[in-house]
């Protein structure tokens, strides 16, 4: 496809998910539903609308099944179309490792067709999903073909779009027919094989190991680039897990003009309740910011199973893309939604987050503490970020690189691999415990140093997102009581009361100015 025609794809995918927004809008709301939910309850449209659901995406093609036709898909989407929402489609191109579906009845199939290949891990054992081998791309084209004069203009790779079983794992098919693939790309004798094996092992992140991370990137990138290409008009969207990157296959600079929806995954109470919880998220959708755009940026704002996240959870994840310029919120459970009751809780959350992005879109925050995810952790890492240090209080900014001043905060991979740098202070776990209170006691250490930087009086867990050039500060109270905060900026200060899980937009007053205001 011409890079013309790419450009006009991508300006037909924004305009088709930001139809139904009005233009001063920067924030736009979706949902996934599968059309056994709305055959089930067609009522749910009406609830989704009034609470400001402007785009409905269908499930359709599943890792090798029409499980949901693209007639059955395109008659509701007539339906949605007539109460003003948009309609686009999700396709699962690769399938899953396991259940992520969380159909009530037991369908549709969890694995692909069974002329399709299984992946086989490190270990020689293998799996179905998160593979890649003939004719998994040949029928993923085939089926983006089929929308043709269905109206439907965008389509999303989901659940999820990587060639790793799972966060954390280095990826790859071992298979026999990979591994000639990769030995003769790279000029490699047999014996190759078990010096890789074991550079795998220890997470070494050595020449050969880039290698075979990018002999897999290479090929995802082919995947996509032949479904975007797949039908004029049509254009394709990518879902990234939960700190997806290079070692999934997913080369992230390749995907920079691409939707994009940024990985999360506390996607119950049990896991998105703790502090350590929401800074884990938080990290992941800012480090997945810096290589997509905020207009073409989707957030993974998921249930599941669709029950286990309460309403009240459901509504603070949206302080997520507010904090990390994500225009579009993505509502999401599997094949099964979650309760219809939800919508009550986050009708209101949804307009409050609304008026409080148009008011902070393009602003970017600045600070001392530095967010940064390096080689290490992209290549072979964990994906256990040292992530607590975001609910100090204390601003932050996203950094591509290691930066030259402030405190910048490496996971244990990252710490293997950056050993010096030029300005900025190196923190480790081996020199703070990732806990709240030895956090908290560094911070009284630095202080003094923080200068006219504002920040949070109370040793309370909250983000503290400082938006220098407005003269603004976010602050996000992470914890499930009320709160009355104080926030310091050089002589001035005021009192904020904020919710329980609540965002809150502050303007500050001149640093040199001693001014309190309750």
């Amino acid at each position: 496809m011409l890079a013309s025609e790419l450009m006009l794809n991508r300006r037909a995918f924004c305009l088709s998910a930001l139809s139904a927004a009005s233009p001063a809008a920067s924030r736009h709301y979706h949902v996934c539903l599968s059309v056994d939910a709305l055959d089930k309850n067609p009522e749910l449209l009406e609830t989704i609308r009034t609470a400001g659901v402007q785009t409905v995406w269908l499930a359709g093609f599943l890792y090798g099944h029409w499980y949901y036709t693209p007639e059955r898909v395109a008659a509701w989407a007539v339906r949605i179309r007539k109460m003003g929402m948009t309609a686009e489609v999700v396709h699962v191109p690769l399938g899953h490792p396991g259940d992520s579906l969380g159909a009530q009845i037991g369908e549709p199939p969890l694995t692909p067709p069974a002329h399709w290949r299984q992946g086989v891990k490190a270990d020689g054992t293998r799996h179905w999903g998160t593979s890649l081998h003939a004719p998994a791309t040949e029928e993923n084209v085939a089926a983006m073909r089929r929308w043709q004069g269905t109206g439907i203009r965008s389509v999303f790779l989901d659940d999820d779009f990587r060639l790793a079983t799972g966060p954390g794992t280095i990826g790859g098919c071992h298979c026999d027919s990979h591994w000639a693939s990769f030995r003769q790309r790279g000029g490699y004798g047999e014996s190759t094989r078990n010096v890789l094996l074991q550079d795998l092992q220890t997470r070494s992140l050595t020449p050969l190991v880039r290698d075979w991370i990018d002999f897999h990137c290479s090929e995802l990138t082919n995947c996509f680039r032949q479904l975007a290409a797949a039908q004029r008009g049509v254009e394709a969207g990518v879902m990234v897990m939960y700190l997806g990157a290079e070692k999934a296959g997913i080369r992230l600079a390749d995907y920079r003009r691409t939707p994009f929806r940024v990985g999360e995954l506390m996607f119950d109470d049990r896991h998105f309740e703790p502090v350590k919880g929401k800074a884990d998220e938080l990290f992941s959708a800012l480090f997945h910011r810096r290589f997509a755009a905020p207009e073409l940026s989707f957030s993974e704002t998921t249930a599941f199973p669709a029950d286990r996240l309460s309403s009240r959870n459901m509504a603070a994840k949206l302080a997520v893309s507010t904090l990390s310029d994500v225009r579009h919120t993505m509502f999401m459970s599997g094949l099964t939604p979650f309760p219809a009751s939800h919508w009550g809780t986050l009708a209101p959350a949804m307009h409050r987050h609304a008026e409080l992005h148009r008011r902070v879109a393009g602003l970017r925050p600045e600070g001392p503490l530095k967010h940064y995810w390096g080689d290490w952790s992209r290549m072979v890492g964990r994906d256990e970020p040292f992530s607590l240090f975001l609910a100090l209080g204390v601003p932050f900014e996203v950094c591509d690189d290691v930066p030259r001043e402030g405190w910048t905060f490496l996971s244990d991979d990252d710490a293997k691999g950056v050993q010096k740098a030029g300005g900025t202070r190196l923190i480790t776990r081996r020199d703070v415990a990732e806990t709240l209170p030895e956090l908290f006691a560094w911070r009284r250490a630095i202080l003094r140093e923080l200068g006219t930087t504002p920040y949070v009086v109370e040793e309370a867990p909250v983000v503290c997102s400082w938006l220098r050039t407005a003269r603004l500060a976010l602050i996000w109270n992470l914890s499930d009581e009320a709160r009355r905060l104080t926030i310091r900026h050089g002589d001035w200060q005021r009192a904020v009361e904020t919710g329980p899980l609540a965002l809150e937009l502050v303007e500050l007053g001149d640093p040199g100015k001693a001014a309190s205001r309750g």
